[in-house]
């Protein structure tokens, strides 16, 4: 099995959407595991109305978090399941 691996800066900047189409923000930064590397949440920047009417988990900063398990691709977008969020 060949884990696809994408750099930090590749992540970053690019626009979230759900599968439905719905945008949801930018991703800010990631959090992850650091003795794994498991990526554990997005932090969402310039989070929707949409985004903000979720009840997602935040940072201490009040920043969103879309958890790695709502992630389905990662390509010119970030796409979650919205599903997965609610």
């Amino acid at each position: 099995m060949q884990i696809n691996k994408h750099f930090f800066s590749a992540i970053v900047g690019k626009v979230i959407v759900t599968k439905e189409g719905k945008r949801l923000g930018f991703t800010k930064d990631i959090l992850f595991e650091t003795k794994s590397g498991e990526l554990i949440n997005i932090i969402v920047k310039d989070a929707t109305i949409y985004t903000k009417n979720l009840n997602l988990e935040r940072t201490n900063s009040n920043d969103l978090l879309i958890p790695y398990s709502a992630i389905i691709a990662i390509g010119d977008f970030v796409i979650v399941s919205e599903e997965d969020l609610i």
